[in-house]
């Protein structure tokens, strides 16, 4: 039976008859809160559990496979640049070099440009800089640099990929056009070595904006980790944002994270070589607060961010397996959502703050026998971050192939 639109409701009841109806209606928030079916119950606990599982475990396999190759930078690339020079050494002849050994050369020029000239910086001079500073400029400080950070960093990935293109060109170019793609291998290195020096200074720069909050004694660490991290969520959960867009958005939180742990291996490194007293523990503190709340926030930022746009959990399942397929150099179908990070700016940085803790270590005199120090401390060092990095590779591909097939043996039940 519709409904009389002329019909009235009285208005004129008494206090005491308005308030007993009140009680008998139903729930007391009826009118603000309508009532929810199976499929809100589901995401309720999709944002509280099994969003927040399958995205910390997205970054944390993202995290490795950064490490994984900041790990190959410093070590599988020198070893075939050591066979390249090997090889001609031996033939004493040159042999025109392959795509990978041109890519190989070019990354090294840049990550020894950076280093020599990150060597120069000095960074107890900036350090005081920073730390005259008061803790709301540290946090604008800090913001700015993340800033520039992510630019870079995204920058950067186009700038390799621009140069791996050119040297295949110049690889497999003939003999009248070896001379453009020559040009173009040496114009495409300079702006790779250009945008790496940048983009190490601006991680120096944040590492050492952490170090001094970290250091300081008037709790500038928790503002700064609270005022980065709010704004951080406010900037990222109120905005529409498609499937594709929180893929990338993942994959820039497991290199945001990648480079916190660069930054921390610089405060231990500062620790060993200034700090005086009991230190060891008040670092472990300070670093366990940095990753708790990193962590803490990529969840809540992330849960929401799907509840806002309607993503299922199963997105970030089948983002991981992406990135296993990528992990195998198994083509997928979208190739621009891969994760994309260059290692030469943390290698820079993790270079410049390690030598004087080495250096430290070395005898002074004589000669000979610091040159054996500095061969025997190269060479053990060289041999842990292979170990660390066949170990790393091994598992991560692995864990590679047991999560595809453990998917495609979901997919077939499905079916």
């Amino acid at each position: 039976m519709a409904e009389d639109p002329n019909q009235t409701f009285p208005v004129d009841k008494s206090p005491v008859k308005c308030f007993m109806e009140e009680m008998y209606a139903g729930n007391s928030l009826r009118s603000t809160v309508a009532l929810g079916n199976e499929k809100e119950r589901e995401r309720v606990y999709d944002t509280i559990f099994r969003l927040p599982w399958r995205c910390e475990l997205l970054i944390n396999v993202g995290f490795f496979v950064c490490l994984d190759s900041f790990l190959s930078l410093l070590t599988v690339m020198p070893t075939r640049l050591i066979m390249i020079c090997w090889r001609f050494l031996k033939t004493r002849q040159f042999k025109k070099l392959s795509a990978v050994e041109l890519s190989d050369i070019g990354c090294c020029v840049a990550l020894c440009s950076g280093a020599i000239l990150l060597q120069q910086t000095d960074i107890s001079l900036i350090y005081h800089m920073i730390r005259g500073q008061g803790t709301i400029k540290l946090y604008v400080v800090y913001n700015v640099l993340e800033v520039f950070d992510k630019l870079f960093q995204s920058f950067g990935g186009d700038v390799m990929q621009t140069l791996f293109n050119t040297a295949e060109g110049l690889a497999n170019s003939s003999m009248e056009s070896t001379q453009y793609w020559i040009r173009r291998f040496i114009v495409d290195e300079v702006v790779a070595v250009a945008s790496s020096i940048v983009h190490s200074f601006i991680l120096l720069a944040q590492a050492i904006t952490l170090s001094t909050c970290i250091v300081a004694h008037n709790n500038a660490l928790f503002a700064l980790l609270v005022s980065n991290n709010f704004a951080e969520i406010k900037s990222n959960v109120f905005k529409r944002y498609s499937k594709d867009n929180v893929h990338n958005l993942v994959y820039y939180d497991s290199v945001e994270r990648f480079h916190i742990s660069a930054f921390l291996l610089f405060v231990l490194a500062q620790n060993l070589l200034e700090a005086d007293g009991p230190w060891f523990g008040s670092f472990l503190c300070n670093a366990l607060v940095v990753y708790v709340s990193e962590m803490t926030i990529d969840i809540i930022k992330h849960s929401f961010i799907a509840k806002f746009n309607n993503i299922k959990p199963i997105a970030f399942s089948e983002f991981l397996e992406d990135l296993c397929k990528q992990t195998l150099n198994i083509q997928t179908d979208n190739v621009k959502n891969n994760l994309t990070f260059v290692p030469l700016a943390p290698a820079c940085v993790v270079i410049r703050v390690l030598r004087p803790v080495f250096a430290s270590h070395l005898p002074y005199n004589p000669l000979p026998w610091r040159l054996f120090w500095i061969f025997l401390l190269s060479t053990m060092t060289f041999v842990m971050l292979a170990s660390l990095k066949v170990m790393i590779s091994i598992g991560l591909k692995k864990h590679a192939r047991w999560y595809i097939n453990r998917c495609q043996k979901r997919k077939l039940h499905s079916d």
